[in-house]
């Protein structure tokens, strides 16, 4: 019979990555805390009018990408490609408008696209929401806070910030105009996928990856000289309060992001680790989608990042900045299964008393040579020993498999000790 493998682009998550994957979400929720987000958990399943709504019917994502199926009510449902939508939906439906509100949230996101290395059809993203502040500061707090992200993982050295402004609706309307002119003019120069976009999502075209369209953008008109004055300050503003932080900031007029949402600020955190999929966090400003969704008009602005993509760039520095690990500290050997009473009093006795300290306990015990090995290999510090001598005389030998020393307590009267030594 043919063994079963998981879906294509979907990946197992196993336990030698899984503590790493802990440990990266644990040292971002730590800097959510320090800037007072909460956190936000929305299903997987939403209606996939709610991706349309929001996201956009010419994007790629609802275009060819998402994941639909009728329910038994004919209701056609989509795995969530996206945080944004859900949330948006969600503090609309729970009446959480009513004061500003910083929200964070993570989790599994779906999209049908080619998996290649750091892009999955089933990933997972570490996002955020912030509703109800329409300053400049809390685009600067966000970015700020993005950058503590990249410190507490070590790697602040390996991803820099690109930033654009995009304008409000009218300005992007006016330069649209403007550009979809330019390109009809050099049809015969644009690729296929960019003469698809020339009738749906014109601007997407400015992120195109292929260098021919890269350098036929060139003598394209410039978005900047569409930006009102409004813009154009909130711009200078920004760039002025990053710079008071030290943040340096590379200027990327062709950056647009791929979904409808978004005005004005737009910014991606990127790499030159990754190859082609070197953008690691990406978002913006999105103050018409809380109404275009039902709500009141309410001002926001969010991101997102990709967990796989950290983890890569972690996994290229062998996780050095993140602490802890997922060794026992210590790995029990018990000479018989008869012994085993006496071994499971000593073990539980020594979580009690030491919350902190991993026991792996071996419960199918071979020789003690077999069992040594599995200490070794599980990388744990001690080996406490169990025959039946230590059971005799309530005693159990610890070795330091590192240093090679070991010794003998009796617990009755050295568990302290032990415990205080370990």
């Amino acid at each position: 019979m043919k063994t079963i493998q998981a879906v294509r682009g979907m990946h197992d998550i196993t336990p030698d990555q899984a503590g790493h994957w802990s440990r990266i979400e644990h040292a971002i929720a730590e800097v959510f805390s320090r800037y007072a987000y909460r956190e936000i958990r929305m299903p997987l399943v939403e209606s996939t009018r709610l991706f349309h709504r929001a996201v956009g019917e010419a994007t790629d994502i609802v275009e060819k990408e998402m994941y639909t199926f009728p329910d038994r009510n004919d209701e056609s449902l989509a795995l969530r490609p996206e945080g944004t939508a859900g949330c948006v939906r969600a503090v609309i439906e729970n009446g959480l408008l009513n004061t500003p509100q910083k929200l964070w949230y993570s989790g599994p996101m779906f999209r049908y696209e080619k998996p290649q290395k750091g892009r999955y059809r089933q990933f997972h993203q570490i996002g955020a929401e912030v509703f109800g502040y329409d300053s400049v500061e809390v685009e600067a707090e966000m970015l700020m806070l993005n950058q503590r992200f990249w410190k507490s993982l070590g790697i602040e050295k390996s991803v820099s910030l690109q930033l654009n402004n995009i304008g409000d609706s009218v300005a992007r309307a006016n330069y649209k105009n403007a550009l979809v002119d330019y390109l009809s003019g050099h049809k015969e120069s644009l690729d296929a996928d960019s003469l698809r976009r020339l009738d749906t999502n014109p601007l997407r075209i400015l992120d195109s990856k292929n260098p021919a369209m890269q350098s036929l953008l060139n003598d394209a008109p410039a978005l900047g000289a569409y930006l009102s004055e409004d813009s154009v300050r909130r711009a200078e503003q920004l760039n002025s309060m990053l710079a008071a932080q030290g943040i340096a900031v590379e200027q990327n007029d062709r950056l647009v992001r791929g979904l409808d949402y978004y005005n004005d600020t737009v910014f991606e955190w990127v790499s030159n680790d990754l190859g082609a999929q070197g953008t690691v966090c990406g978002g913006g400003r999105y103050d018409g989608l809380v109404e275009q969704l039902g709500g009141k008009s309410v001002p926001a602005i969010g991101f997102a990042m990709g967990i796989e993509r950290l983890f890569l760039l972690l996994e290229a520095q062998a996780f050095a900045a993140l602490p802890g690990n997922d060794k026992p500290d210590a790995y029990f050997i018990v000479a018989g299964k008869e012994l085993q009473p006496y071994a499971f009093a000593l073990a539980e006795n020594l979580r009690n008393a030491r919350p902190d300290f991993a026991i792996m306990h071996n419960l199918s015990p071979g020789s003690l040579k077999s069992q040594f090995k599995k200490a070794d290999k599980s990388g744990a510090r001690y080996a406490f020993v169990i025959a039946e001598d230590e059971v005799a005389n309530n005693r159990v030998t610890v070795k330091d498999l590192q240093t090679g020393e070991q010794l003998q307590y009796a617990l009755q009267d050295d568990l302290q000790e032990l415990l205080a030594g370990l």
